[in-house]
């Protein structure tokens, strides 16, 4: 989501001019026919298998990677319809105890994972196995990832031409004029057309209710009669779907850095939270910067801080940098600095240097990748589409402009770029979802684990306290003082420790668990900053570039 997480006093803003759910068969309960038609295309997977063998150059997947496909039907209320198909990524499990050479580790099965958006690839997933803090896992799973439905190779979809899905420079005005909103306005209205006319009658399948259905087909595909699953961001409110759906089919379930599966929250209500919470994040990197100061010369406090970021984003909107670095840009560099706290130091270098006459360091951080572009605008038409299939939304812009306008008076950092983001599902042409009022009773889930960060901006924290209220028997494992938004084997080994000891063994902590926060990064000089670069992360939707 822009919430998805990534995730409040704007939850208690008031929808209005809320579109309808599409009907349901006269006759049947709501999604029976769905219900039959997973039913249907799980067995038919499960009769098929996968047949794995060299991925597709695109991926770039090293030999120890092999690739094969399962099939789904479009829409499940038809399943011997249209069928469209997944492509599936797979490193077998080694079998080698990283700590005892001589010791065989025996077989668990899959280990299935996504890494939220929605919009986001799992398929690069298994090479994570040579990472040192889940060669443990490595060892015992197969890891499997897989690309959702609709996203690169699995029936890709599209909403508006890739040449022309970066625009740069572009502005990103905190408080933007009337003629700047009406011009946003124009720009949402025609890309929610260019997901119609693109899609055509497909456009309302691409959901989150089928994500978990195909999760369904895929486990039954992979010969297992229960999933192992970690979702992130995203992929944990489809995995609570998947929780809510077929408790019966699941053995363990990861949710790192949950999303608010409340249906009120869903999807507009979540990103009025997280325009919030970012707020609070962004603080937090100010405060960083401010305490080294001998490092940046950005000032000694956060509001000086601020005020020096604030003159970067004037001078960039008259004179951009490199001719292609606007305040829209920058907005998008240092929002990355929201999900990651390792990214602060480059952040913080590359203000710095600008203000010293070095616009490069900003430049390697904030230009586009245009050679990305078809990828990152499918990434975004499978976000759009998702979250606006899911629920309704607002549609009358009044009610927009009204919300967003008093949020970015507490909180102007990332509101108004988070409305833009999301503005097409107020002009949406497919039919809205009900969301599904997820929670399973005491027995009937087995227990899951819940990871989260106490100031995660992306998926704000009261998020993972929901989602451990409404799967009976789940734990909370949080990491204290800390924000980063993904903490699965980051570089907490409390919060490593807990997951290993449920995913290898079956153990969880009585009760909700605690971890100490992992340790704020070191400031970076100059001279440092090509020695050293942040660690990889999952992919969210929120870190692309561009906007519709």
């Amino acid at each position: 989501m822009r919430a998805a997480a990534l995730y409040s006093a704007a939850g208690a803003m008031l929808l209005s001019a809320l579109s309808l759910a599409p009907a349901t068969s006269a006759g049947a309960a709501p999604g029976a026919d769905e219900r039959h038609g997973t039913t249907v295309a799980a067995a038919r997977a499960k009769a098929a298998g996968i047949t794995f063998g060299r991925c597709p150059k695109a991926q770039g997947l090293p030999g120890t990677v092999r690739c094969g496909t399962v099939t789904v039907p479009l829409d499940y209320a038809h399943p011997e319809g249209k069928q469209i198909r997944l492509l599936v990524s797979r490193a077998q499990a080694t079998h080698k105890d990283p700590h005892n050479s001589k010791r065989r580790v025996p077989g668990k099965g899959a280990l299935v994972y996504n890494p939220g958006g929605p919009g986001a690839s799992g398929i690069q997933f298994p090479l994570i196995g040579v990472v040192p803090a889940w060669k443990r896992l490595a060892a015992a799973y197969d890891l499997v990832g897989y690309a959702p439905r609709g996203v690169g190779p699995s029936a890709p979809l599209s909403c508006q031409d890739p040449k022309q899905y970066f625009k740069v420079p572009s502005q990103a005005p905190t408080f933007p004029s009337e003629a700047y909103k009406k011009e946003r306005v124009a720009r949402a209205k025609a890309y929610a057309r260019g997901c119609a006319e693109r899609a055509g009658s497909a456009l309302r399948h691409y959901n989150s209710l089928n994500n978990a259905r195909d999760l369904d087909v895929l486990r039954a595909a992979l010969g297992e009669e229960k999933l192992t699953f970690i979702g992130a961001s995203y992929g944990t409110y489809f995995g609570a779907l998947y929780a809510h759906l077929f408790p019966q089919h699941v053995r363990r379930m990861v949710f790192d850095s949950a999303v608010n599966p409340d249906p009120k929250q869903i999807w507009y209500h979540n990103n009025l939270a997280q325009s919030a919470a970012f707020e609070g994040r962004w603080t937090d990197f100010r405060e960083w910067v401010a305490e080294h100061d001998d490092v940046y010369g950005l000032g000694i406090t956060a509001d000086e801080v601020l005020a020096n970021y604030e003159k970067v984003r004037t001078r960039l909107a008259t004179r951009p940098a490199g001719g292609k670095i606007g305040p829209g840009q920058l907005q998008e560099a240092f929002l990355q600095a929201g999900y990651y706290d390792d990214y602060w130091p480059s952040r913080a270098q590359a203000l710095s240097a600008y203000l010293k006459g070095d616009a490069k360091p900003l430049m390697e951080l904030a230009s586009p990748v245009t050679e990305a572009a078809a990828e990152e605008e499918n990434t975004n038409a499978v976000y759009t589409a998702v979250e606006c299939n899911d629920a309704p939304w607002p549609t009358d812009w009044a009610t927009w402009d009204r919300d967003n306008t008093r949020l970015a008076r507490v909180a102007p950092f990332e509101t108004w770029d988070n409305a833009w983001m999301n503005l097409p599902c107020a002009f949406w042409k497919a039919p809205r979802q009900q969301p599904v009022d997820v929670r399973t009773g005491p027995g009937e889930l087995p227990p899951t684990l819940i990871l989260a960060a106490e100031r995660d901006a992306a998926t704000p924290y009261d998020g993972a306290l929901e989602m451990h209220r409404r799967l009976a028997g789940s734990v909370l494992v949080t990491e204290r003082d800390a924000g980063t938004h993904g903490i699965a084997y980051g570089p907490n080994a409390c919060v490593n420790g807990h997951i290993d000891a449920y995913l290898l063994e079956g153990r969880l902590p009585a009760r909700h668990a605690s971890c100490e926060g992992h340790p704020e990064p070191k400031p970076q000089r100059a001279d440092e900053r090509k020695a050293k670069k942040p660690a990889a992360r999952h992919k969210d939707h929120r870190e692309t570039a561009a906007r519709p």
